[in-house]
């Protein structure tokens, strides 16, 4: 008797966390459209680089939520892992390349943006907002034993830590003339998202607590958990 031919609780657990998993990246997609529309145009009135970076992440996480989302639409998820990890990793790497450079040549040219008070109430709100998505997709990406979903739930993290960099960079920058505080916390960001793309890339997410497994499978690295 399998689990194939007769469904299990697992089964039934694997499905609703499938759900969850789709209803989250769902919602990580919808709001970072918005959150990058907002945040381009923010960042182009006040011509700030921090904000003009922050919305431009925010496209390249869609592109990672993208590839989890079309991962879970299929009948067997399990097949589509590691194209929708690769993806992850690329988008990790995409977005590590982008805030180096744009915070270095913040750095060089010493930009300094005007303040943006629609930035800072964009930040405060992603500061709340993204940590519980992240927690939530996390959580169920390790019980399915997706290393896809939670390096994604890490992506989402990552735009939270930025989501801090550019609030403390914009308030200080308009409370006390600190412009560059915001680019060295972007090269800090930048150095995060070199260590998950490169982990996604090899597959060592951690994604499973000991030694159990999900129905997806997670590779002996996930140990690490």
């Amino acid at each position: 008797m399998t689990a194939e031919l007769h469904p299990s609780v697992r089964d039934v657990r694997s499905l609703a966390l499938g759900r969850q998993v789709r209803a989250l990246v769902a919602f990580t997609i919808t709001y970072n459209v918005v959150e990058a529309v907002v945040a381009l145009s923010a960042g182009t009135v006040a011509g700030s680089a921090a904000l003009l970076g922050f919305g431009l992440d925010s496209v390249v996480e869609v592109s990672s939520a993208l590839a989890v989302a079309w991962q879970f639409t299929g009948p067997r998820p399990e097949d589509r892992e590691r194209v929708a990890l690769r993806v992850v990793a690329a988008s990790f790497l995409t977005l590590a390349i982008f805030v180096a450079v744009d915070a270095i040549g913040s750095l060089v040219a010493g930009q300094e943006p005007d303040s943006s008070r629609v930035g800072v109430v964009l930040a405060a709100l992603s500061l709340v907002v993204m940590p519980v998505v992240s927690g939530l997709q996390r959580r169920a990406g390790r019980e399915l034993g997706s290393q896809s979903a939670v390096a994604d739930s890490r992506q989402t993290l990552l735009c939270t830590c930025m989501s801090a960099a550019l609030l403390v960079g914009l308030l200080l920058n308009a409370a006390v003339g600190w412009w560059w505080a915001d680019p060295a916390a972007a090269m800090v960001i930048a150095g995060l998202a070199v260590r998950e793309g490169v982990n996604a890339w090899r597959g060592e997410v951690c994604c499973a607590p000991g030694p159990s497994r999900g129905p997806i499978g997670c590779g002996g690295a996930c140990d690490c958990c």
